[in-house]
């Protein structure tokens, strides 16, 4: 944690916080007007679970939000090519980028471990403590 605070009060340095939420709905209410000498209505209709996720970056210093819908899964490609746009969007400061992160499995995967290595030190994640999210700034927006 003092290693983050010294890099958020780093003038060269834009730290961005990043995290995923998945939105669901379950079922969904109706209204309907039915005879009165129907006792038991029958109500056909589709399944209506559905859900929607996102990757998320908010750069601490101005609060610009990057978001990117994920249609499959969260996992080490996905987070993978979030990592470039958010990459993408954030070298335009020419700044270093400092990515506060959670411990997921997917955001430590060997798939991306080498391509975020040839990027330090302009570019690095940096992780929470295990079990902390309330230390990740992303998680009030």
């Amino acid at each position: 944690m003092k290693k983050l605070r010294a890099l958020a009060q780093d003038q060269s340095v834009d730290l961005w916080a990043l995290d995923e939420v998945h939105f669901q709905q379950h079922g969904s209410r109706c209204r309907m007007w039915v005879p009165a000498e129907v006792k038991d209505p029958i109500l056909l209709h589709a399944p209506t679970r559905k859900s929607v996720g996102y990757f998320g970056a908010v750069r601490l210093r101005d609060g610009k939000l990057l978001t990117k819908r994920e249609e499959k899964a969260f996992d080490a490609e996905t987070f993978w090519q979030f990592l470039k746009l958010l990459r993408q969007v954030s070298s335009r400061a020419s700044r270093k980028v400092a990515v506060i992160s959670d411990n997921a499995n997917y955001h430590h995967a060997l798939l991306h471990q080498e391509w975020r290595q040839q990027l330090e030190p302009r570019f690095a994640l940096h992780f929470l403590p295990p079990y902390s999210p309330q230390l990740n700034p992303i998680e009030r927006i």
